[in-house]
């Protein structure tokens, strides 16, 4: 299990997998749930924290690299990536690890940069396509 001990007083500090946008991300509570809080700028949002156990399990049973297709919400993710399997009713929480209805989008782009912080996968860092695989 991940150690996820940063709190809004200390969040990770991080960027998205081009290094074109910062952002942090720290634990908090909500509802009785412990949940990953991503700011972005002025946007928050909010993530199941399973989501980072759950996707390096998935990303270690594949066993190479997986593209991160990250989309946002509305639009339909690229089937075989990141994003898809982060709101695939086959995932182990059965659906969405975005919590925030409308934003609940865009997982392959801020919660793979954390798996990196945390030493659990290896990243790709170009300017589109990126992939991620386990260590």
């Amino acid at each position: 299990m991940a150690n996820l001990d940063r709190t809004k007083a200390n969040p990770w500090p991080l960027k998205t997998p081009p290094g074109t946008a910062e952002y942090t991300m720290h634990v908090d509570e909500k509802d009785g749930v412990r949940i990953l809080v991503c700011t972005v700028g002025k946007t928050v949002l909010h993530y199941d924290v399973r989501c980072v156990d759950d996707l390096h399990a998935m990303l270690k049973a594949a066993g190479d690299w997986v593209e991160l297709g990250g989309a946002d919400e509305q639009k339909p993710a690229k089937d075989g990536t990141v994003e898809a399997w982060g709101r695939s009713p086959d995932n182990p929480i059965g659906g969405w690890y975005g919590l925030k209805k409308g934003l609940r989008g865009r997982f392959a782009v801020y919660v793979p940069p954390l798996l990196e912080e945390l030493g659990l996968v290896e990243l790709e860092h170009n300017a589109k396509n990126n992939r991620v695989r386990a260590k």
